[in-house]
């Protein structure tokens, strides 16, 4: 099974988490993706590049999940996604991905 860099999980972590839960109408739907995908890059980081490095980026993606909310009052909900889950992307691969 090829691997899937684990920017790809944590962006999609996020993207799908708002994606299911403003589909769904149902937050709690979106927070099962959010947080089985964070749990699987968690994994992934861990493997890759430390633990320490996995906290850093576990913060991160919570980090952005959280900022994703006000920023979503200025500039829209998807762009605010989408913004927070490309930078949680680039900090992925920086840190883990990009010698995998």
């Amino acid at each position: 099974m090829a691997k899937v860099p684990s920017a790809v999980v944590a962006a999609g972590g996020l993207v799908g988490g708002y994606g299911v839960a403003r589909w769904t109408k149902k937050r709690e739907l979106g927070g099962v993706v959010l947080a089985v995908a964070g749990g699987v890059a968690a994994q992934q980081w861990k493997q890759r590049a430390g633990g320490k490095a996995a906290g850093a980026l576990t913060a991160a993606y919570l980090g952005a999940f959280g900022a994703s909310h006000p920023l979503a009052k200025k500039v829209g909900a998807w762009p605010a996604v989408f913004g927070v889950a490309g930078a949680v992307a680039l900090a992925s691969w920086a840190i883990a991905d990009r010698h995998a």
